[in-house]
């Protein structure tokens, strides 16, 4: 379900202050990468992902890679940063940025 402008807007301030989790650099989603990628996504929720790739359409291809991969939403992506957002129904309120924010 796509996200709403409103959810946008509160996980781009809440992702303004957090550090990449994940970095995905010239090898692209191997799966290491891929089981990273749904670790970090299972426990926080919110992301912020750093790919070290300098051509600009690369990189946005990867990033739709990605989200498509991990099952996630795009939230924004700045330069060679994402941050990317997949709902957790069985939310670990200790480890979730989302809920630790609110909370």
């Amino acid at each position: 379900m796509p996200l709403t402008n409103e959810q946008k807007k509160r996980f781009k301030s809440i992702g303004h202050h957090l550090k990449p989790v994940l970095i995905v650099a010239e090898n692209g989603l191997t799966e290491g990468v891929q089981a990273e990628l749904d670790r970090a996504l299972s426990d926080h929720e919110l992301i912020k992902v750093q790919f070290r790739i300098t051509e600009r359409d690369d990189r946005r291809a990867l990033m739709d890679a990605l989200c498509e991969a991990g099952n996630c939403e795009l939230v924004q992506s700045i330069g060679k940063m994402a941050l990317v957002y997949r709902r957790n129904p069985k939310v670990n309120k200790q480890l979730s940025n989302v809920f630790r924010h609110e909370a």
